[in-house]
């Protein structure tokens, strides 16, 4: 004599043919996502700090107020030498005024700071921004540090 069986033989439908009593997972798995946002978050934690002007120059302390700008800042430095940085890249006086135009595709309302190193001569700092100055450029400032005691 046969045993029956559980599925009720191939007349009502085998394991292959039966519907699944299980309703579709309608959600969305994120954490995938949430992975790779926090292995980008750590890589800009990193390299954010890098961004910064590369030029080392002991800047002067001063009591101003920190100036917001929402564009990136076109920065020439001075170093304790005297030689001339336009960002991190080192120039002569005569390159200096054909590559701010090349840069700022000969807007003269661009914002142009000047960082002088503490140890050079004021007058020096001075002819750099009278060389920007004459070119055109109006909005030309000096940077200096803030005090320890405001920051």
């Amino acid at each position: 004599m046969a045993a029956p069986t559980l599925g009720g033989g191939a007349a009502k439908g085998s394991g292959r043919w039966k519907r699944s009593s299980r309703k579709p997972m309608s959600d969305i798995n994120v954490t995938p996502f949430v992975d790779v946002m926090l292995v980008l978050l750590i890589v800009f934690m990193v390299t954010a700090p890098l961004l910064t002007v590369g030029v080392p120059v002991d800047l002067p302390k001063a009591q101003a107020k920190t100036l917001n700008a929402s564009e990136e800042p076109l920065v020439i430095s001075v170093n304790a030498t005297g030689e001339l940085f336009l960002q991190e890249t080192k120039l002569t006086e005569e390159q200096l005024v054909p590559r701010l135009n090349a840069i700022t595709e000969n807007k003269p309302d661009t914002r142009v700071y000047v960082r002088g190193d503490k140890a050079i001569d004021y007058g020096r700092v001075m002819q750099v921004m009278s060389l920007v100055n004459s070119a055109g450029y109006d909005r030309v400032a000096l940077i200096a540090e803030l005090p320890k005691e405001n920051k």
